[in-house]
């Protein structure tokens, strides 16, 4: 017996069950975000669990922040809190779970603080940029490195995240932040801010969370875009790959980037330097050996001169339409919990 504790109705969780369910498993059974946090839920004795993904429920970005002001539609606030309550409702699952968990606890809770994962990256010898942890602009700026990422130590899917760079005296930072008055959004385009005094905003508001900076590492270029992989390795192995290429610093696929000639990439690194980037993509995954599955977004150096780990996603999984040998994601999930063994 499988249960998704997910967003009832999402995507993602009706995704993997329709998997499951093609596959001749009994069909999952969902226990809601909301109901763990309200301590309303039970779990089938023995049930594997796996924990989906929360976004995309107003009410529970709610519930997890706790008592605090609830963020607005898109709003970037209280992120340190958002974690704090949702690793206390993970922690619930886990209590009351008799059962495996297909992404433990202990392992997401350093999948969803980049600060902890890009050490436990580096420690195990992973390529990572150098990176270090901030609290504000200022910090961002004494480091001296002319070009870096600050990234919410907490964010997900680029919210907050800002490719910065300094010349001469000058700034330039591509995000998807936008400020408004005293509040700070995230929006689905990219805005390219030249203005110190609105950099040095943006970035001490989210440093009161805590921020991860990353040297710059100038990615690759094909088709006349730069380009990253999304790297789904699932029970050990590299499965699903796609590669997300735009104009701006930023990749990620919802801010109207694109999908690229994944083929073309391949063939322009050549085999030696994929088959070595895909075994750092699994040797990212071994640092969360009681994982079924993870997300890895990987980088190739300009000129493929080299590639870097740049995330490690809990919930990077999700891939529409992306088949490998006849099954997307979730399939391939499904089929590899028939030999699946906990490790962690």
């Amino acid at each position: 017996m499988i249960t998704v504790v997910g967003i009832p109705g999402n995507r993602r969780v009706e995704l993997f069950r329709a998997a499951a369910v093609a596959a001749g498993l009994p069909e999952p059974a969902v226990v809601g975000w909301r109901d763990v946090c309200a301590g309303r839920f039970d779990l089938d004795p023995g049930s594997l669990v796996r924990l989906e993904s929360p976004g995309e429920d107003a009410e529970v970005d709610r519930m997890f922040r706790g008592a605090g002001r609830a963020a607005e539609h898109g709003e970037i606030v209280g992120l340190a809190a958002w974690y704090a309550g949702f690793m206390a409702a993970a922690r619930r699952v886990e209590h009351a779970a008799t059962g495996p968990l297909t992404t433990p606890v202990d392992e997401l809770a350093v999948l969803f603080d980049k600060r902890r994962c890009h050490a436990l990256l580096g420690a195990h010898g992973v390529p990572v940029p150098d990176g270090f942890a901030a609290r504000g602009y200022e910090e961002v700026r004494a480091a001296g490195w002319p070009r870096v990422f600050v990234k919410p130590a907490h964010g997900s899917s680029a919210s907050g995240v800002i490719a910065l760079a300094f010349n001469r005296g000058r700034v330039s930072a591509y995000t998807s932040a936008a400020l408004d008055g005293s509040k700070l959004y995230n929006e689905l385009r990219v805005h390219h801010y030249t203005d110190e005094h609105t950099v040095a905003a943006i970035i001490d508001r989210l440093g009161a969370d805590g921020l991860h900076v990353e040297r710059w590492l100038p990615k690759a270029a094909h088709a006349g875009k730069v380009f990253d992989l999304r790297v789904v390795v699932i029970a050990g192995r590299a499965s699903h790959v796609v590669a997300r290429t735009s104009r701006t610093p930023l990749t990620n696929l919802h801010l109207g980037n694109a999908r690229g000639d994944l083929a073309g990439i391949r063939a322009a690194a050549g085999e030696e330097r994929w088959a070595a980037a895909m075994a750092t993509c699994e040797r990212a995954a071994a640092c969360f050996p009681g994982s079924l599955h993870v997300g890895v977004d990987l980088m190739f150096a300009a000129g493929y001169g080299g590639h870097a780990v740049a995330e490690v996603n809990a919930f990077g999984d999700l891939l529409p339409g992306l088949l490998v040998d006849g099954r997307d994601t979730y399939a391939a999930e499904v089929a590899a919990l028939r030999h699946w063994t906990v490790t962690a």
